[in-house]
């Protein structure tokens, strides 16, 4: 940590060289012959960060934190799931966490998230492929409560930074007033904002505290699915 205040970061050019490395030999091999590489340049430094980025976050929300355990923590392990997928490469190139409620365990929450991947570096907020009841909960909350949400969506230093997205339905859901003035967002299957970063910033000192302002400008956001949720923030 002492190196990491006088400008050293948590990532560095091997952490995305790595990656960059695995996208052209995505095999078993290659990564067992990789692996003290993948420890030591990504696995390590992420769960470093998402352990001394606790109080930060603990300092928007104290209902939010991220949990550094090597497996069953907030960092998303490599090995993809080729169950049902074409692709059936074995590992991710990139690495990305998610930092939770406290009450994720019970019930859905939003979450705020940080991905590494060379060239696609992001911090997101919200929640993504919700079930449709929790949709539906969201939905209507968001029709009845128009006003915050232009508020907390149009506000202009958010706007500067994050872009709702996600996928959309063509038409208004059953249920739900077509003219209702925010029938656009009502569509929303999914009520995610990402805002984009370099890979200079992750590698830099100042990232926890670029990585906090983000995400404490997302807190707005954040707040307003809590409600919906009847979750507090």
């Amino acid at each position: 940590r002492l190196l990491r205040e006088f400008g050293v970061g948590y990532f560095s050019d091997q952490t995305f060289r790595f990656f960059r490395e695995l996208e052209a030999n995505n095999n078993r091999d290659w990564f067992k012959a990789n692996k003290q590489r993948y420890l030591e340049c990504v696995r390590d430094p992420f769960l470093a960060l998402i352990r001394d980025f606790n109080p930060r976050l603990q300092s928007i929300s104290r209902y939010y934190s991220g949990s550094d355990k090597p497996v069953g923590g907030s960092l998303f392990r490599i090995y993809r799931d080729t169950r049902f997928s074409k692709d059936k490469t074995p590992y991710k190139c990139w690495a990305g966490a998610r930092f939770t409620h406290l009450e994720a365990k019970a019930r859905p929450a939003p979450v705020y998230y940080l991905h590494i991947q060379p060239g696609e570096v992001f911090v997101g907020a919200g929640i993504w492929h919700p079930e449709s009841r929790v949709l539906s909960q969201v939905r209507t909350f968001l029709a009845n409560n128009p006003q915050t949400w232009l508020e907390v969506t149009r506000d202009k230093a958010f706007k500067r930074q994050f872009r709702l997205g996600g996928d959309s339905l063509k038409r208004t859901p059953r249920g739900f007033d077509p003219d209702h003035p925010l029938a656009e967002d009502i569509k929303r299957k999914d009520f995610v904002v990402a805002s984009k970063l370099t890979e200079q910033q992750a590698m830099s000192g100042g990232f926890p505290a670029l990585l906090e302002r983000r995400f404490r400008l997302a807190g707005g956001f954040m707040d307003y699915l809590c409600a919906a949720l009847d979750l507090e923030f």
